[in-house]
């Protein structure tokens, strides 16, 4: 059975930026402190797992320069192949505005009802059961293939996949840090097991 690493990209903002809700019409690099992020997290990756069979990614900045970042921690690491169902949501009219305003516009049990349970605020574009059904069909592309198999998306996508998931080995927040990860199993059929989430080590 392939374990499958969910990884979110480091941070795009430093300590004194201007924060911004940046999803999929907002295409920033790295920070500095998000390069030392994915740095270290591609180190402990490489300690727990050795190498990955295949890496995919999201095609925006952030992910694709944070799953560069983890390869070159890899002694042999594979192509990193493009993955469009792990690119970031699109947050509509609060795309790339400071979070403040996305508080004032949306408020904030809105805004705690995203984190907690996924459900989008109005105004974003994100269809819940569209994104747990592209997890759904990743899994079973994995199924049967070697692994470990490592995927870097952005917080909104990656919480849905705990939504796919047939089981998890815990209570999970829906929440991954900058440059967190999970770690799903993926069984014969493409029936998933989320075994970790949100680790950082």
């Amino acid at each position: 059975m392939p374990d499958l690493v969910i990884l979110r990209h480091g941070n795009t903002f430093d300590k004194g930026d201007a924060v911004l809700r940046v999803g999929a019409g907002t295409d920033l690099p790295l920070s500095g402190s998000g390069r030392e992020q994915a740095d270290a997290v591609g180190r402990a990756l490489a300690e727990r797992f050795g190498g990955f069979s295949r890496i995919f990614a999201a095609p925006l900045k952030r992910t694709m320069e944070t799953a560069r970042r983890v390869c070159a921690a890899q002694d042999a690491p594979p192509a990193i192949e493009t993955e469009e169902s792990l690119t970031e949501i699109h947050y509509g009219p609060d795309e790339g505005k400071p979070e403040e305003e996305v508080v004032a516009r949306i408020g904030a049990d809105a805004l705690a009802a995203w984190e907690e349970s996924a459900a989008p605020p109005p105004g974003w574009r994100v269809d819940p059961a569209a994104l747990t059904g592209s997890w759904r069909a990743f899994f079973e592309k994995l199924a049967g293939g070697p692994g470990p198999v490592l995927a870097v998306t952005s917080n909104g996508v990656a919480r849905f996949a705990l939504a796919a998931a047939d089981e998890k080995d815990g209570d999970f927040p829906q929440k991954l840090k900058t440059a967190a990860y999970g770690v799903v199993r993926i069984g014969p059929g493409g029936g998933a097991r989320v075994v970790a989430w949100n680790l950082r080590n």
